[in-house]
């Protein structure tokens, strides 16, 4: 069958690094092609050079047979390509319905029309398997999950012959993840082709058809079979090196000292009367679907949310509430599931991100001592292995797995009594995760109460000490990681019925 589309010998340079060094890409219609590479190998810069949203230094791309060069996302948009980025690119202020036909609203004798717009929307979503979400909501309101699900939606109406999918999956619950993979099917069997990209290898085996592996900016790999190369071999391919996808094993039992106390906690319409105590070296893990009230009750335990009832307690002594001034006094620290807008100042080096919290060590007289904070910083990005090595490169720059290593610097450099991590492997490769993997582990060992939101069951059942399973705003199940399995997890907070 003849290519759809074809990248030959795409290089671009920024400044002080090389992203892409001669990548090559070939993608037939009706196929998924899965685009793999570790954090940082290359794959959103391609992404975003056949997007239109950079300009090749050298190379060439061929669409339906045809040379093109794409000086603009939109015209990459009008050629039939569309993207749907991991970081999404819509528009918060405007409703469900203006996000979908957002640059191809339906109009008439120059006049837009707002109902055929929402009828549009409306029909993508059920297509989709989510009638629920309301097309004039505004785009703010819904969980990260629903707008994935919108942004998904804005791609289909643009009726686009290539569709690629960055990390689409990340925030998806695994019921949401069999419905992505029935929209993709019917996609294909239309004979629109998807470049899917995922750090979930597990996914290639059920959704790929072939795949293409990058690694430091090169192609290492082209047209795979998907569902028959061995995952140690993909792993190789992506590092270079064997890595056994295991969990570290405990180095000692929790402390019987209790760290984190919380009692009777509660937010109407989110999560209510919930209770938990961490001791000194536990793992908690708190399993539960998307929407469940697990990143609530992380936020609100660290005072970004302000809770109408119950307490939190850090070594005996009762947190401010809604006040993460009072939580990061008593020496605790919060990873964001939402590490652009919520952990991350895009703009600054990474040497500002990651000594944020602990400036006041590093000032003289009212003065910064730059010198102390970039030795400070590089010294924890080198153990976490943050690439590129430059504390001064703005963190923007930074791939979506070494701005996460960033965020958790940012608390290895600070110190922590009680660490709160949301999705914390969330778009890292299986590389960078065995790593934040031993990080964990680490910080556990050394006397850190952890708490851990995963959408990944065998995540928490691996990493945790104990695991609360919540459903609906509630914990319906606590008990030892030992004592439960992903498919008793997943029926726990799938179905609750006669379960507690």
């Amino acid at each position: 069958m003849a290519a759809l589309l074809t990248m030959r010998g795409i290089v671009k340079q920024f400044p002080g690094v090389r992203a892409l060094d001669g990548v090559d890409l070939d993608v037939e219609p009706g196929e998924v092609h899965c685009l793999l590479g570790q954090n940082g190998a290359g794959k959103s810069t391609l992404i975003k050079v056949l997007a239109g949203a950079h300009r090749p230094d050298a190379g060439e791309i061929t669409f339906d047979g045809q040379p093109v060069t794409f000086a603009s996302p939109q015209a990459a948009d009008q050629a039939g390509i569309a993207t749907i980025y991991q970081e999404l690119d819509l528009v918060p202020g405007l409703s469900v319905a203006e996000n979908v036909v957002l640059g191809h609203e339906p109009a008439r004798l120059g006049f837009t029309r707002p109902r055929d717009a929402e009828e549009r929307a409306r029909e993508l979503l059920r297509r989709l398997g989510h009638p629920e979400i309301p097309a004039r909501r505004e785009l703010g309101r819904l969980s990260a999950a629903g707008q994935q699900v919108v942004s998904m939606a804005r791609a289909l109406a643009r009726d686009a012959r290539l569709i690629v999918m960055d990390e689409p999956s990340a925030v998806l619950d695994p019921e949401e993840v069999q419905n992505l993979f029935r929209v993709i099917r019917e996609l294909t069997a239309d004979g629109v082709a998807i470049v899917y990209i995922s750090h979930r290898l597990e996914e290639i085996r059920q959704i790929g058809d072939r795949v293409t592996v990058l690694k430091d900016g090169r192609t290492v790999a082209r047209n795979l079979p998907g569902r028959d190369t061995p995952t140690a071999e993909v792993i190789r391919l992506m590092t270079g090196r064997s890595i056994e996808y295991v969990f570290p094993v405990r180095a000692a039992e929790p402390r019987p000292d209790v760290v984190l106390e919380v009692d009777g906690l509660t937010r109407p319409g989110e999560f209510a009367d919930v209770s938990f105590t961490v001791r000194s070296g536990e793992v908690v893990g708190l399993a539960g679907l998307v929407g469940s009230g697990r990143s609530e009750i992380l936020e609100t335990v660290y005072g970004a949310r302000k809770a109408t009832a119950g307490s939190v307690r850090v070594h005996g002594r009762a947190l401010r509430p809604g006040s993460v001034p009072s939580a990061v006094r008593a020496r605790m620290g919060l990873c964001p599931e939402e590490r652009k807008s919520q952990g991350l100042l895009l703009a600054e080096p990474v040497s500002r991100n990651v000594s944020l919290p602990a400036l006041r060590r590093f000032a003289r007289a009212g003065f910064l001592g730059r010198d102390a904070e970039l030795s400070a910083v590089g010294d924890v990005t080198a153990q976490l292995d943050v690439r590129p090595a430059d504390p001064t490169r703005p963190v923007r720059t930074l791939s979506g797995g070494n701005q996460q290593k960033v965020v958790l610097a940012r608390w290895l450099l600070q110190g922590c009594d009680v660490l709160l991590l949301d999705e914390p492997t969330r778009g890292v490769d299986v590389g960078a995760r065995t790593e934040i993997y031993a990080l964990i582990r680490r910080l556990a060992d050394s006397g850190v109460a952890v708490v851990m939101v995963s959408s990944e069951v065998p995540e928490v059942l691996g990493l945790s000490d104990r695991v609360l399973v919540v459903r609906e705003g509630r914990v319906v199940r606590t008990a030892p990681s030992a004592d439960l399995d992903e498919s008793r997890v997943l029926d726990l907070v799938m179905e609750g019925t006669a379960h507690g």
